[in-house]
């Protein structure tokens, strides 16, 4: 007998209804089809379900087609572990394919792409070196991108494409790794969105404050003027930059905005391995929160991005 003094919930008061009768959110229409060995990379596309983090995969590359059919802006967003996994060669495929329109970059992104085409390596071990002072002290990349970005600024070009210009001259030899080299030939603007102290070429003896200052703020203006372009149907992606090209992003829309030109549906995505508050805040929700959608595809980036690459071009004729 309980001391409780509470009588059990009476469950033959409760009252059911007819399975059938009520709205599901899956049904077996929408399940994955098992692959078959030797099957086509299309077909094995369409087997994927029409579910969650699958179908979010399938709109985005709608929407990025839809973007490029109807000439609006396909937008990159990029911090350096992009690079750092060797993704470089499929974003330079997506941009003669028509998929990209421009490439915003953070100054990881700079240094990392910078290092690929010179010597075809990059990524130091950050855990060794910084315990004999070394970290980030390579001279090439520290005398050549400040080199680079104080010429270019001379002549008034922002640091995205004062590097193309730089690695043009240069004739490295892996260059054709390389997205701001790969990107100036074809005329596709890229722009560098730095934090000053947390790259390591601000260590360097041959760094010009004011004219990273300046080169990033003249890229700044060049991003908002791309991002103007989002208007009815374009594609912003922020692919692995957790805090400087969202807080940028998001600069950029209230710049679009604030003078008087329209900006509303198009489509966001943040893609990483962690969805952090950031992207989640000012690229996936609050741009597009009168007129538009946010799509969070979370993974690593090399599996999602060659995956979105592949949708994208089996859902083209050319």
């Amino acid at each position: 007998m309980s001391r409780y003094g509470v009588k059990l919930f009476d469950l033959n008061r409760v009252q059911s209804y007819p399975l059938k009768s009520r709205s599901s959110k899956v049904e077996v229409g929408a399940f994955c089809r098992p692959h078959v060995k030797g099957g086509a990379l299309s077909e094995f596309l369409k087997s994927l379900p029409a579910i969650l983090g699958a179908q979010k995969l399938k709109d985005l590359a709608q929407a990025i087609v839809s973007a490029r059919a109807n000439g609006r802006s396909i937008l990159w967003g990029m911090g350096g572990h992009v690079l750092k996994v060797g993704l470089a060669p499929v974003i330079i495929d997506l941009i003669d394919k028509g998929f990209v329109s421009s490439i915003a970059m953070n100054g990881s992104c700079l240094v990392h792409d910078f290092e690929i085409a010179v010597i075809g390596s990059t990524s130091e071990d950050v855990e060794v070196q910084i315990q004999t002072g070394a970290f980030g002290m390579a001279e090439e990349t520290g005398y050549g991108i400040n080199q680079a970005i104080k010429e270019g600024v001379k002549d008034g070009l922002g640091i995205g494409e004062s590097l193309g210009r730089h690695l043009l001259k240069l004739e490295p030899e892996f260059g054709q790794y390389s997205l701001l080299l790969q990107a100036y030939l074809r005329k596709i603007p890229v722009t560098v969105h730095v934090t000053v102290g947390a790259d390591i070429i601000h260590n360097h003896p041959n760094v010009s404050p004011p004219d990273i200052g300046e080169g990033s703020h003249r890229d700044f203006r060049l991003f908002a003027s791309m991002v103007a372009g989002l208007n009815e149907g374009g594609v912003y992606l922020n692919c692995g930059s957790a805090v400087t090209l969202p807080e940028v992003f998001l600069k950029c829309v209230t710049l679009v905005r604030n003078s008087g030109q329209q900006l509303r549906d198009f489509t966001t995505a943040n893609l990483d391995f962690i969805q952090h508050y950031r992207p989640s805040e000012n690229v996936i929700k609050r741009p597009v929160a009168n007129g538009g959608r946010g799509i969070a595809l979370t993974g690593h980036h090399e599996i999602m991005i060659p995956l979105l690459a592949a949708s994208l071009i089996e859902l083209i004729d050319d």
